[in-house]
């Protein structure tokens, strides 16, 4: 690791004062096993340190002492590893390495402009978070703003459990800042542009087993300050099986994790046995389409999904063009999927290694609100996995195992059988001289390699050792024997649906992922996609740009143009029709006063038009009908408009809800007396009947029955009349209560 990230490293061997133990024969051992450049400090010998280095040796032959300004660069570039030798509890070699430190350690150079680097997340005793950080650049002060939600409250410089508070400090500095909340170990901030170490990865899982009266929810919290302050520790609630599943890396963080939830929450747990941390991602690039659109509802996404290189983790992109899906709606289905940890259809698994865009996406200008896009993207997801070949995904180690001579035979031997690939390199002195232990390194999966360090200890009889490194995770070597072993159900799982919601006949209609691509009113992506300008794909048809699922219209000409059709469609015949009733005045014996027929100023024709599904649902019997049979509740909804319609002799236009067939155009058909509108794709009833109220409202007599809140502001807004689904209810029922007591009279 110090390797990796270029950190110089000064070695101090202790306990040096044990008898038997031989300065000369350790430091061989720490050249053959780190590095040619480990040289003595403690008694140093100038010939062997300026031998690490051609401009070191020059300098030496030519004025016998060695530069210490350049051994310091040497040390700072790991081109020389200073080694001291004591022991700590006598303080012996301790001053000489006190002074190493402070004549060969280079000061960093830091910006001016402020700058930090988190490393470590706490609690103290009053419970207050603390966040150690690193000022990497200029100067860190008390009530700093770093982010836009956040400020520091306090500075803190610890020694041991005591601190002094501080109203600054400067670069080189480390402190532990009170009052962020949002930091994690790692994290840059102001101008620190580095890279975040990554941390390690757990491999293996473990249910949480919680004594008699403690709830999961009340602990739950409480395990994620851990997981705040330990990064390789991940916390997980599992609602298939209720309950808390914790990712680590082997039995000993386990112990530790026990202990420490004893001490920090008095909570005794235990740990169910431990399983493998599988992944699951993809390998082949697919649309998916999520649809969430129940009554008064309306949303659909689609997401284009890419497998990515194995180790690049899950990333997600906006490419969608704000004339198809305005910007906080993208904002709002980004934020979706990011906010949690989507699983693979295999075995339930997390998902890596893809890269998620959103491509096309549509909202109702009303009917649309937050929650429905989070349920669109959620189902999208799903839907694109159920078409993708899924692969399962397992980790790997990279190991190196050193057993004696006469072991080597056994342990190649059990790497065959784990289906390890490994090398026999040896172990070989600077010299090539062989050593006693034989060195194999390689890979191998981690649920192969189980708990073979406990194994080696025993055929080596403890001179073998066995050290392993997490290098990623790679395709499943039995994945059909996992698969089966979880037994996980896709199409079943609940909580993460892969089918859609339609709306059909006024209800919510479920559509399975297989079926979604018939019922969705966007194109496919994938399917015949064309690029804008600014990069983005054009999700459906050129003459469906810009528009939104309720900006389509029937025009006022083709309503016209139906009325005139069918106006006179019940007349006795064509030589002898009806004689209009629109401009019919109220006799002063009628008995009813119908509601917004009060102080009329329109003159023109009268037209009564009903939002149907709005109709069914507010009215009981209707609504009690519908659940059982939506066919039967609206055919008895136009019988009763029938029977309006003879007795009040107004163009009565019953419209119903048809958007969500693909591919619909405007139906419209007489029944008995009335007209009955089912609309076109992409268009809603209230959209409707909010253009015919536009069109009509000012030159004649529209009244509209409806209960819709919003619809009925608009259409008020026109000159229109309004009647509550209530009060239309009860006015029918007066209406119908006049024909029964005409009908009973003139019949006897």
């Amino acid at each position: 690791l110090l390797a990796r990230y270029r950190v110089p490293a000064f070695i101090f061997v202790n306990k040096m004062d044990q008898p038997g133990i031989k300065r000369s024969l350790i430091l061989e051992q720490l050249k053959n096993r780190l590095s040619d450049m480990v040289c003595d400090f403690t008694e140093p010998d100038p010939e062997e340190i300026a031998l690490c280095d051609e401009r070191l040796m020059n300098e030496f032959l030519e004025s016998g002492v060695l530069d210490k300004q350049l051994m310091a660069d040497m040390i700072a570039q790991r081109r020389l590893f200073p080694c001291f030798f004591g022991s700590a509890l006598k303080l012996t070699g301790i001053r000489e390495l006190l002074n190493g430190l402070q004549q060969y350690v280079k000061a960093g150079k830091y910006p001016k402009e402020f700058g930090a680097r988190v490393f470590k997340i706490a609690r103290d005793a009053q419970g207050n978070r603390l966040t150690y950080m690193k000022v990497t650049g200029g100067v860190l002060r008390s009530r700093m703003q770093i982010s836009e939600n956040e400020k520091i409250n306090q500075i803190r410089i610890y020694s041991g459990e005591k601190y002094t508070t501080v109203n600054e400090l400067e670069a080189g500095g480390i402190c532990a800042a009170v009052g962020l909340s949002e930091t994690r170990p790692g994290q840059p901030i102001g101008s620190d542009k580095g890279s975040c170490v990554p941390m390690l990865e757990p491999v293996l899982t473990y249910s949480l087993i919680l004594p008699p009266g403690v709830e999961a929810v009340q602990l739950l919290p409480k395990l994620r300050q851990l997981e705040e302050e330990e990064p390789e520790l991940h916390i997980a609630w599992d609602e298939r099986h209720a309950q808390i599943q914790i990712q680590v890396m082997g039995a000993v963080q386990i112990e530790i994790l026990q202990s420490q939830i004893a001490e920090r929450f008095g909570v005794q747990v235990s740990f169910g046995t431990g399983s493998i941390v599988y992944k699951e991602t993809i390998q082949n690039t697919v649309e998916g389409v999520g649809h969430f659109e129940p009554l008064r509802h309306y949303a659909e996404v689609h997401l284009l999904m890419e497998p990515q290189e194995r180790g690049s983790g899950m990333s997600y992109e906006a490419r969608c063009s704000e004339d198809i899906l305005d910007k906080n709606w993208q904002r709002l289905v980004m934020t979706h999927l990011c906010e949690r940890v989507h699983t693979g259809v295999l075995t339930g698994s997390p998902l890596t290694d893809m890269k998620i865009t959103l491509v096309a996406g549509r909202a109702h200008q009303k009917h649309t609100e937050g929650g429905d896009f989070r349920q669109a993207t959620y189902r999208a997801v799903r839907q694109g996995l159920m078409q993708a070949e899924s692969v399962l995904l397992e980790p790997y180690y990279e190991f190196l195992l050193e057993v004696p001579q006469e072991a080597v035979g056994r342990a190649m031997s059990d790497l065959e059988r784990m289906q390890a690939e490994f090398n026999h390199a040896g172990s070989f002195d600077k010299n090539g001289t062989t050593l006693g232990m034989q060195q194999i390194t390689g890979k191998v999966s981690v649920a192969a390699l189980g708990d073979y360090q406990s194994k080696v200890a025993a055929y080596t009889r403890g001179e073998g050792r066995l050290s392993c490194r997490m290098c990623g995770y790679a395709p499943c070597h039995n994945e059909q024997e996992v698969i089966e072993a979880f037994g996980y159900d896709a199409q079943h799982d609940t909580l993460n649906p892969s089918s859609s919601v339609f709306c059909s006949h006024g209800a919510g209609m479920s559509v399975e992922w297989h079926e979604v691509f018939e019922h969705m009113h966007l194109d496919s992506v994938l399917a015949g996609s064309q690029k804008n300008t600014d990069g983005s794909v054009q999700a459906f048809r050129k003459h469906d740009a810009g528009r939104t699922v309720s900006e389509t219209f029937m025009g006022t000409e083709e309503v016209d143009e139906i009325l005139r059709q069918t106006y006179f469609a019940n007349s006795r015949g064509d030589s002898n029709p009806r004689k209009k009733m629109s401009g019919r005045k109220k006799q002063s014996d009628d008995k009813v006063v119908y509601k917004g027929t009060e102080n009329v100023l329109n003159k023109g024709a009268q037209y009564l038009l009903v939002d149907g599904y709005n109709i069914i649902y507010a009215w009981p019997h209707l609504n009690e009908l519908a659940r059982s049979n939506m066919d039967a509740a609206r055919g008895r909804l136009l019988d009763i408009m029938c029977n309006y319609q003879a007795m009040k002799k107004c163009c009565l236009i019953v419209v119903f809800d048809a958007y969500r067939v693909q591919g619909h155009d405007t139906e419209f058909f007489d029944y008995h007396n009335i007209h009955v509108v089912f609309t076109k794709q992409a268009e809603t009833a209230d959209r409707y009947i909010e253009k015919f109220a536009h069109e009509h409202g000012r030159k004649d007599f529209v009244r509209v029955a409806t209960s819709d809140g919003m619809e009925q502001v608009i259409i008020r807004g026109q000159g229109c009349n309004l009647v509550s689904a209530r009060e239309f209810e009860q006015e029918v029922e007066q209406l119908e209560k006049q024909i029964r007591e005409e009908y009973l009279g003139k019949l006897y």
